[in-house]
């Protein structure tokens, strides 16, 4: 914590630059990260008063790298957090309020001692907040107000999960000013999870909290989801000849709720024929053998998500053990294959209602023409709707780009770097 004006002095004049390379990285530029905290900082003292001491909190969005649909049923998943990112500056206010003001939205005030999970804040950053209090509340620390300004980089509706860096950065807000640093990052991803289940609405896996709150890249086993079993890969992205893109296909989020939620009731259905509760618990060599009498119970569909299931669980170990003996080839293999297994067998690249909308599906098909034969594309996150991941071989981004805005339109293609740590106080 210090004084607004010495902290946007020692900014500026460049002492605070090793510490940034730290936690986002290498290829970061340094020189938009500076310019986007100082106006974060006059922002502060706009709404707030420049006479304060204040700190710095960030909280990443994240990728999914391998495991597409397996942690709802306790499988292994690959993620990596990301250089785009929620940032806050922050500071006590010595009151039981929390006062937000986010760019572009109006500001929230959170009571902090009341944690009723109230149905008009639902699917809002104000129940993210209160839920976050409360469950760090529950866990037995006694969190107070604070004053803060947020600016976000993470693009909502881009399966960066920009609602996971929201939560990791506030409950690292509460952690750093009220609790002593004493939550692991494993615990404030599970806060954040919780927050969102409970307050917000939606019932979430832990991936997306994991991977931003952890950072770097990460294989996840969620075979007790209480304990994930969370494992940092020794592997530098930024040497593997490749950069990471993300494209918006541009297809429509709305109306999609039942065909996620199909995938994880299907799933389990498979589960429950074995009486198991998820599929994590069941024997692939029993599925097999009872293939006949499940299809009976399941439908075919339902088979079929429990092959990828299975298939696509052993994917990420094969994707870590690949980036654990540095060969990317091998690496970029199974994100093809996990990428068929999705589109064949998972089936999430287009709405069965809606088979004449297939954005998705087009874009993963541009991606090849343009690749070539190169790298390698699947779909990312949830599916449907929404985004598609490419690894463009190194020198040829601009052309990728190119071809793929032309078919897709301006400002589809995001290239990222993965991050070296996750939720943290910069400052």
């Amino acid at each position: 914590m210090m004084q607004l004006s010495v902290l946007k002095e020692k900014i500026l004049n460049g002492e605070l630059d090793t510490r940034f390379y730290e936690v986002y990285g290498a290829k970061t530029d340094i020189d938009k990260l500076k310019t986007r905290l100082d106006e974060l900082i006059n922002s502060y003292a706009d709404v707030f008063g420049k006479d304060s001491e204040v700190g710095l909190f960030t909280g990443p969005g994240r990728t999914e790298i391998g495991g597409n649909h397996t942690d709802h049923q306790h499988g292994s998943v690959l993620a990596a957090a990301i250089d785009l990112d929620a940032i806050a500056c922050a500071a006590p206010n010595g009151t039981n309020t929390v006062r937000i003001q986010s760019k572009g939205y109006p500001e929230i005030n959170i009571d902090v001692t009341d944690f009723e999970i109230k149905d008009d804040e639902k699917e809002t950053s104000a129940a993210l907040v209160r839920g976050v209090a409360a469950r760090i509340t529950e866990l037995g620390h006694r969190v107070k107000g604070f004053n803060a300004v947020i600016n976000s980089t993470v693009l909502g509706g881009s399966g960066l999960s920009s609602s996971a860096a929201y939560e990791v950065l506030i409950g690292v807000i509460f952690n750093s000013l009220y609790c002593e640093g004493k939550l692991t990052p494993v615990q404030i991803a599970q806060i954040g999870q919780y927050a969102e289940n409970v307050y917000f609405g939606k019932p979430c896996g832990l991936m997306d909290q994991l991977a931003s709150s952890v950072g770097g890249m990460v294989s996840i086993d969620f075979e007790d989801t209480e304990n994930p079993v969370v494992k940092k890969i020794d592997y530098d992205f930024a040497k593997s000849g490749y950069s990471l893109c993300i494209i918006d296909s541009g297809a429509d989020h709305a109306d999609l709720t039942d065909e996620y939620a199909a995938i994880p009731r299907e799933m389990k259905a498979v589960a429950a024929y074995f009486g198991k509760d998820y599929l994590r618990q069941v024997d692939e060599n029993n599925f097999w053998s009872e293939l006949a009498n499940i299809r009976k119970q399941t439908g075919d569909r339902a088979i079929m998500r429990a092959i990828h299931f299975f298939a696509d669980h052993k994917h990420v170990a094969q994707q870590t053990a690949a980036l654990d003996n540095k060969d990317f080839d091998t690496f970029l293999s199974y994100v093809t294959s996990s990428g068929h297994s999705s589109a064949e067998r998972l089936q999430n690249i287009y709405c069965i209602v809606h088979p004449e909308q297939q954005a998705v599906n087009l874009t993963i098909e541009t991606a090849r023409r343009l690749l070539d034969g190169k790298g390698a594309v699947r779909v990312h996150g949830g599916g449907f709707a929404g985004t598609v991941q490419a690894y463009v071989p190194n020198g040829t981004e601009e052309q990728f780009k190119k071809g793929m805005e032309s078919a897709l339109g301006e400002g589809c293609c995001h290239f990222l770097n993965i991050r070296p740590q996750g939720g943290v106080a910069l400052v």
